[in-house]
């Protein structure tokens, strides 16, 4: 998409809340987080999230990542378990 720029910059992986949505097979979070809730994040999901998303984390370890992506899915509007 970038061409020879994105190869130069290494381009880091998609937002956390694109891989949440694209597990789920979403389009889009709940406009009303607290009040509507639009799926349910497993901790499979997270886990797989974590692995793909940990180089590009503010994070320590893995389950310091998960608690960010359960973060980043509780915000959205998905209920995670």
């Amino acid at each position: 998409k970038f061409g020879w720029l994105g190869s130069l910059c290494g381009l880091k992986n998609p937002p956390a809340s694109r891989l949440i949505l694209k597990a789920l097979g979403l389009e889009k979070g709940s406009g009303k987080a607290r009040e509507e809730k639009v799926g349910v994040l497993t901790k499979a999901h997270i886990a797989a999230i974590v692995e793909e998303k940990m180089p590009d984390l503010n994070a320590n370890s893995p389950e310091a990542a998960a608690r960010l992506i359960a973060g980043t899915a509780r915000s959205m509007g998905i209920d995670v378990k």
